[in-house]
């Protein structure tokens, strides 16, 4: 084989599994369809197994699991649900009795724990139901004095008692809390079941320092030599297995910091991988965040290829069956299996961060969902998915990990038809899951009765567990999850086994109706798109957008009346610097006072005319504006990157911000503002309220927000039918000259109502003393603004408003229910990103004594781990602070 063959495989996938990942769900959901491998009599072949096996395991109640039983009885659909999902998230790392007292009061307290209990159901259900309700009655009387004082006497026996169910939950998703342990429990389980084998997965993920990473790290190889010495069963794929998250072993897993994590986790996953072949045991890399799939696929195929690993087919990838790009994955997966003469096993899951990639959406603006909106276009893909690994069971070898009856059923079928021998795949489940489903599947379903059965081991102490226990409980304790729904009377069997196709086949949308896209989220008004910078074209686009701004040569100057001064008259020229290295990106003319009287001239003629236009014409306008902002997005970022030194994610953020005011404010004045509103009033009154422009209006923006600030400003005096003269600050007038330019490019814009005055302090200051000044919008110091104050106030006639905003003390405060790796993300995001130059940025963090010196070691450990540098390349997250001037006070400071 040659090297450019060997290297070759995933450069000729990835447009192919980006592109798909981008396409509408409609699309991808109607090529399923075409693609579905069972014909109409397979099909209800399948379902009418898949009831019989329903129906079997509902007469069989005392089969449950208790943590089944759980799950059905406080779903996520009710609120007890809710709260105790709340408790097991947080209860056990708290490590003081005050704060665990109130956590536990804020989440039991009025929620209907106790109905009509069946006398046969599971022990720890019914001791839960009657514990939680004799907790909720202590905690919410204060009817007497006995009763508060049997309240504090019982807090300490309701306190642990709600310790312990919550240990006792975790309990039920984790085989042991060291590898000794858990092997134990697998060696008890597989004497009672010899179709057993367990993959086991240390708990931990989301390092977030070398500290934490080296833990894991160690875990796993320590748990490789005990499943390696342990080994039993002649085939690999008999014998115990370890699954590993890339997140856990290295802190900076991004596209962001690819130069340096894809050669770092390749070395760290070929060590292991080494260890694994030597013992002749697998090792599967586990799926998590869509935006790191075409990462983690690079770091998959750069261990597959390593030398040392030749002759080994131990290695696998789970893939996530909730994801529009699965079936391109498994395209590449093959087509690599057959390139390096390796089978591949691959653990096919429906997905377990469907929530979290939903909201990531929203929030970052993406021009769509990476995951199906819709729990069955999930399963019409896994059976998909299934045909395409039976079909090519030669080259992979499939897992197929499932809770669902007619998934699980469907695969038996198939495999069957295909001729695919039982000893050539085999299914997962969770452990604490399924247990019933599959021993009734095995005994029922002929297809399936020499089937394996790999089970999906956590290990780990309960600190390292609550990520997983989270996904789990939202995973299983949703009203859509087949887990929730299998012992759920209400429901019939036969519908819970429908054929997806069937069901897709009959929706009027395949995607889900009310879970909008993401520019759709606010309904009457679009949200501002942004930037996966998880997208490594993306990335590079932003990369030549900063180039691109750092090639040209800037000359600007005041945009007065809408045309531009002239750049070559006498007045003094500013340079403007580039933080990262004071060198001169462009220059500025300065303005003169002359400059600021006739901007002044323009303005108020030009108000009178743009007064006139109704609320809905100058929102109109100032919406259109945000559009052009939005067709002009990659360079705004890059102009924000070269004069203000952001990070293209703190740039994407305040590009997406300057539009959003832009739509917000012109669907405020559209709503709220425009025309006349009666007013309640006494009888044979006649009140009503309506809005008129104030003048003109000074704003002056600050350097630190240089785009959003600036803009906000604007876009609220113009669509209130202002004139505007606005002054940015000296560092940035780039990006300031640039959106006035797009301004004018509106239609309907009118000359003059909007001037661009270039200059330092002493040009905001003739603005703001002018006779002509009807109002001022100021951003920055408090010092500043109380000058403007007191230059108002030594004015004649009206009184002039003052709309300042100004610098403030932004405080944190940690208590022990907090998780202390998201708190360590926000504390980096809000005190560092930007270089701490936002006025919102984090100043001080107050933290309980019980846990400051985990934190703080937490913290520090994070810190050593970003980097700061030329924010134009995306391996730094902190950039320099603005000019030397900052520098210099910080230092002082």
């Amino acid at each position: 084989m040659s090297k450019q063959a060997k290297n070759n495989v995933i450069d000729k996938y990835k447009e192919i599994i980006r592109s798909v990942g981008l396409k509408d769900e409609t699309h991808t959901v109607e090529h399923l369809l075409t693609a579905y491998p069972l014909g109409d009599k397979q099909d209800q072949l399948v379902s009418q197994k898949a009831e019989e096996l329903v129906t079997a395991i509902r007469d069989e109640p005392q089969n449950r699991s208790q943590l089944e039983d759980f799950m059905q009885r406080y779903s996520l659909s009710t609120d007890e649900g809710i709260a105790l999902m709340a408790l097991a998230e947080s209860l056990l790392r708290i490590p003081d009795d005050e704060t665990a007292n109130k956590l536990i009061e804020d989440k039991i307290t009025g929620a209907q724990w106790h109905d009509e209990t069946d006398s046969a159901e599971k022990w720890l259900t019914h001791l839960s139901a009657w514990g939680l309700l004799i907790s909720d009655k202590i905690l919410s009387s204060s009817h007497s004095a006995f009763t508060k004082a049997f309240k504090r006497l019982g807090e300490p026996v309701i306190r642990e008692a709600m310790v312990y169910s919550m240990r006792l939950m975790g309990r039920h998703f984790v085989t042991g809390r060291t590898i000794k342990e858990a092997l134990g429990t697998a060696a008890s389980a597989v004497k009672k079941n010899n179709r057993l084998r367990y993959s086991f997965d240390m708990l931990g993920e989301g390092a977030r320092s070398w500290a934490m990473a080296d833990r894991y790290l160690q875990d796993y190889h320590d748990a490789i030599d005990a499943i390696g010495q342990s080994a039993s069963g002649d085939d690999i794929n008999q014998r115990h297995s370890i699954s590993v998250k890339l997140s856990a072993i290295h802190p900076r897993y991004s596209t962001r910091q690819r130069q340096r994590c894809l050669p770092e986790l390749i070395e760290r996953m070929t060590a292991l991988a080494e260890k694994a072949k030597s013992y002749d045991i697998a090792l599967t890399i586990d799926a998590e965040e869509a935006g790191r799939l075409l990462l983690s696929l690079e770091i998959f195929e750069g261990v597959r290829q390593q030398p040392s690993l030749k002759g080994w087919h131990g290695l696998g990838l789970a893939l996530q069956a909730y994801s529009k790009r699965c079936l391109s994955v498994l395209d590449y997966l093959i087509d690599l299996a057959q390139t390096t003469e390796h089978r591949i096993a691959v653990r096919l899951v429906k997905g377990a961060y469907w929530d979290s990639e939903i909201k990531h959406a929203q929030v970052n603006g993406f021009d769509g969902y990476p995951v199906y909106t819709r729990k069955i276009n999930t399963d019409l893909s896994y059976l998909v998915a299934a045909e395409k690994m039976l079909s090519n069971a030669q080259h992979l070898f499939p897992q197929f990990a499932t809770h669902n009856a007619h998934s699980l059923v469907a695969v038996g079928v198939l495999a069957k038809e295909k001729n695919v021998s039982s000893d050539d795949y085999e299914f997962q489940r969770l452990h604490g899951m399924g247990e019933q489903l599959y021993t009734a599947a095995v005994e029922m379903i002929d297809e399936m009765e020499s089937s394996a059965c790999r089970v999906y081991a956590p290990v780990g102490q309960h600190q390292d567990l609550l990520p997983y226990l989270v996904r789990r409980l939202l995973e299983n304790g949703a009203n859509t999850s087949f887990v929730n729904q299998i012992h759920d009377p209400s429901i019939e069997p036969k519908d819970l086994v429908t054929s997806p196709k069937t069901i897709v086949s009959g929706l009027q949308s395949l995607p889900h109706p009310y879970i909008l896209l993401p520019k759709d989220i606010y309904h009457n008004r679009l949200n501002s798109s942004g930037r996966d910078l998880e997208d490594q074209i993306i990335l590079e686009n932003m990369v030549n957008s900063y180039r691109a701004a750092k090639d040209k040569k800037y000359k600007i100057s005041s945009i007065i009346n809408s045309k531009v001064s002239d750049i070559n008259s006498k007045n003094e020229e500013k340079a403007v610097l580039n933080p990262v290295d004071q060198g001169i990106i462009g220059h500025y003319i300065v303005a003169s006072q002359s400059d600021v009287d006739e901007a002044y001239t323009h303005a108020l003629q030009a108000q009178k005319l743009w007064c006139q236009a109704s609320f809905h014409e100058r929102a109109d306008v100032v919406n259109c504006w945000g559009d052009k902002l939005e067709e002009h997005f990659d360079e705004l970022v890059g102009l924000l990157a070269l004069e203000a030194g952001k990070s293209y994610d703190d740039g994407i953020a305040e590009v997406r911000e300057a539009i959003d005011f832009c739509r917000y404010y012109a669907l405020q004045a559209q709503a709220e503002l425009s025309g006349h509103k009666l007013m309640v009033g006494p009888t044979g009154e006649k009140n009503s309220l309506h809005y008129e422009p104030q003048g003109v209006f000074v704003c002056i923006s600050p350097w630190n927000f240089p785009l959003a600030i600036f803009l906000g400003q604007i876009a609220a005096a113009l669509v209130t039918g202002n004139a505007v003269l606005a002054k940015p600050a000296e560092q940035t007038p780039i990006i300031a000259h640039k959106a006035t330019e797009l301004f004018y490019e509106v239609k309907g814009s009118v000359p003059g109502i909007f001037n661009l005055l270039l200059g330092e302090g002493d040009i905001g200051a003739a603005l703001v003393s002018h006779d002509k000044c009807d109002g001022v919008v100021f951003t920055g110091s408090t010092e500043t603004a109380q000058l403007i104050h007191k230059s108002l106030a030594r004015k004649d006639g009206a009184i002039v408003p003052l709309i300042a905003e100004t610098g403030g003390q932004n405080a944190m405060i940690v208590d022990s229910s907090a998780l202390l790796e998201q708190v360590v993300d926000d504390v980096m995001n809000s005190a560092f990103y930007t270089a701490g130059q936002r006025c919102s940025a984090l100043r001080v963090l107050y933290l309980q004594d019980d846990i400051a010196d985990k934190l703080i070691e937490l913290l520090q450990g994070a810190m050593d781990c970003h980097y700061q540098g030329d924010i134009s390349d995306p391996a730094y997250d902190i950039g320099p602070v603005i000019d030397t001037e900052a520098a210099t006070m910080l230092h002082k400071h």
